[in-house]
């Protein structure tokens, strides 16, 4: 585990799936469901994909799909519309009743000094209903961005509009974070214990949000 002075930094930012929500296995077989009518192995496929591309949004992952799978030259708005309708029925309920890192609450107690937001791959005003219903949108004051916006753009326009911003750390659990992360030029933190993939051997991971209260400290 690696240790963190998180006081160093102005904002903190959370990745959604697999960092604050135990959801990765939901958008799973959401986007395997959703993918179902065009066929077994094409389901799969999708299903593949989506796995090893966390972090980008519905929107990207479905255009991919109907182009390389299905074979359409440009994605079919209708196609691509019921797509991500049948997406959506199937990840809701489970994204208001999957488990969420309770740690958070006790981290942003002790952050009053810091700015949080939300960086996801999933889509925006979804993800903001998701937060209010279940009472984590009043964590995140400097607001909770997603789709169809991906993360390196979430980052350049919020750092354009807040001289502050910086410096920043992200709690992500993908490649992809890492990468969006780089680009912003932010600290990047893999939390491992919810991720569908692993830390590269160079960098910096925690198991969870609890790593990061003052209850995790073998000192306290």
């Amino acid at each position: 585990m690696t240790a963190i002075d998180i006081t160093a930094f102005n904002t903190l930012i959370f990745d959604c799936d697999g960092v604050i929500l135990d959801s990765n296995p939901i958008k799973t077989e959401a986007f395997y469901q959703a993918a179902v009518p065009y066929g077994e192995q094409a389901a799969r496929a999708l299903r593949k994909y989506h796995v090893l591309n966390g972090g980008i949004s519905r929107y990207h992952k479905f255009d991919w799909f109907l182009t390389e799978v299905v074979g359409q030259p440009e994605p079919d708005p209708e196609d691509r519309q019921a797509l991500l309708n049948a997406y959506a029925k199937n990840v809701w309920d489970g994204m208001l009743s999957c488990e969420v890192d309770e740690a958070i609450f006790e981290l942003r107690k002790q952050t009053p000094y810091a700015r949080w937001m939300v960086a996801s791959g999933s889509d925006e005003q979804e993800l903001r209903k998701i937060f209010r219903l279940r009472g984590l949108d009043q964590l995140f004051d400097a607001g909770i961005y997603g789709s169809p916006r991906n993360k390196v753009q979430i980052f350049a326009e919020f750092a354009e509009k807040n001289s502050h911003f910086r410096p920043a750390i992200f709690f992500g659990d993908s490649r992809y974070d890492a990468h969006a992360a780089a680009s912003a030029g932010l600290t990047f933190i893999f939390v491992q214990h919810w991720s569908d993939s692993e830390p590269a051997p160079y960098e910096e991971h925690i198991n969870s949000c609890r790593d990061l209260t003052l209850e995790s400290s073998p000192h306290k």
